[in-house]
């Protein structure tokens, strides 16, 4: 690929050193992915540039009017703290018609709204735990057809935010106590779905039109104690002291039965399709023991650290970390936005 003037976009406290000498560990992890895609690209011999975005977009607007960057690449996941937000500064990006990385505004929108993308998928008959929406300030009523034990979710944060053991309740007690918690603490509407008892399954999908299905990646829960629910908490997901301690790690999903791994190319491309994403995406599932799956969640734009599950995935792949991000730049400047079909 030519060398291309690339400008990445991250939030404004994520703007990343050009070293990480005198930096400590807890430092570096609040911006690693920002800095391995700045280096990388850097390194790749990309001019780049990093602008930090909070609650406005004119820096954004003077960089992409001053400099005219070939490409940005989009590493914002949330606007003014708002996550549901991201979709507007891409759909800004589009307006300037400005090429970019990752995920369309209509791909975000729908992904990024767990209930909506829930009602999508069931439509599409793609198979997903039966669920509910619970909304801030209505009265809290159980529908029969949910059967517990369940799982208490915010209907769009990421990354495992709100998620704790006490997501997963046995009874209705439990349930409506853990529901307020998330409208009080969280700040948004409840999803509760039915927990499904499996191995916790991501799959990595880049591409517009013509996708590549990445290796299938696990969560292994290690020695963690029966009496813990298997999921990705908060903690599962982040706490390195937590993961070393109980031997929780994620790797290349082994001996998966040929009938489950077929079943979870097609559903990822049918998810992938059917939320009109772009760029890149993970699908996370639940494969029963006996062999039914279930989707959970479609991440749009997930983690690019090198050392996190879609770049692991993709170099047990054949595609080392500079590479992928070159073909991520590649998706981006021939993904064929609105303005391009009118303005050529």
């Amino acid at each position: 690929m030519r060398k291309l003037r690339t400008l990445v976009v991250v939030h404004a406290s994520l703007v990343p050193p050009e070293s990480l000498e005198g930096h400590s560990d807890k430092e570096i992890e609040e911006w690693r992915t920002e800095y391995d895609v700045t280096t990388t690209l850097r390194n790749s011999g990309h001019e780049v540039r990093c602008v930090g975005v909070r609650d406005s977009l004119t820096e954004l607007r003077s960089a992409i009017g001053d400099w005219q960057p070939d490409i940005v690449f989009n590493l914002l996941e949330e606007f003014d703290g708002i996550v549901t937000y991201d979709q507007h500064v891409v759909a800004f990006l589009e307006l300037m018609r400005q090429p970019y990385t990752g995920c369309n505004p209509r791909g975000l929108l729908l992904a990024r709204d767990k209930s909506l993308c829930k009602q999508l998928l069931a439509f599409h008959r793609i198979p997903t735990p039966q669920f509910s929406v619970f909304r801030r300030g209505a009265r809290i009523h159980v529908p029969r057809r949910l059967r517990f034990p369940l799982f208490v979710k915010s209907t769009v944060e990421d990354a495992s935010l709100g998620i704790a053991q006490a997501s997963v309740v046995e009874d209705v007690a439990k349930l409506k106590e853990r529901i307020e918690f998330v409208h009080a603490q969280v700040g948004s509407d409840a999803l509760v779905e039915e927990y499904i008892e499996g191995r916790e399954l991501y799959v990595g999908v880049m591409g517009n039109d013509r996708l590549t299905r990445l290796p299938v990646w696990e969560m292994v829960f290690g020695s963690m104690p029966e009496s813990l629910a298997a999921i990705a908490t908060r903690k599962v997901k982040w706490d390195k002291r937590y993961q070393a301690k109980y031997g929780i790690i994620t790797r290349a999903a082994e001996d998966l039965p040929a009938p489950v791994l077929a079943h979870l190319d097609k559903l990822s491309r049918r998810i992938y399709r059917a939320l009109g994403l772009s760029g890149y995406a993970r699908m996370d599932f639940r494969a029963t023991p006996d062999g039914h799956v279930y989707v959970l969640e479609a991440n749009a734009n997930p983690n690019l650290e090198a050392a996190e599950d879609f770049a692991e995935s993709a170099r047990a792949a054949g595609v080392p970390y500079a590479e992928l991000l070159e073909r991520l730049l590649q998706l981006g400047l021939s993904y064929r936005a609105e303005w391009r079909a009118t303005y050529g």
